[in-house]
């Protein structure tokens, strides 16, 4: 069984960063891409950024340049370091993983509160 973990959410103020962390662990034979994904109350879930096993990353416009995927292969580890964070980050943010075994693979979430 797969199971995602994520980690390293909580509160900051605005300007602030944060780091958070996802590992996945289980009867994994191969990950081709792991993201992050966010929902704040009220809207949809949104890609924030994604990974593919060979380091090619894709952002949401709102987080270009203020928000790093990067992941650990060796560790089936992925992060998103957060800097200049707004209240409009405020969210509860959702690892993904597209893997094999497939399946619809989601961590339990982590949120994160920008607010002074």
């Amino acid at each position: 069984q797969v199971q995602l973990v994520e980690s390293g959410g909580g509160l900051v103020q605005p300007g602030g960063s944060l780091r958070l962390s996802c590992a996945a662990s289980g009867s994994i034979f191969s990950i081709y891409a792991m993201g992050w994904y966010r929902q704040a109350p009220g809207k949809q879930r949104e890609l924030v950024a994604a990974i593919t096993s060979g380091g090619s990353t894709n952002y949401a416009d709102s987080v270009k340049g203020r928000f790093t995927i990067s992941r650990d292969n060796a560790k089936n580890t992925v992060y998103l370091q957060m800097n200049s964070l707004k209240p409009e980050d405020t969210a509860v943010y959702y690892c993904n993983a597209d893997l094999d075994p497939p399946g619809d693979y989601w961590g339990q979430g982590t949120q994160v509160t920008v607010s002074s």
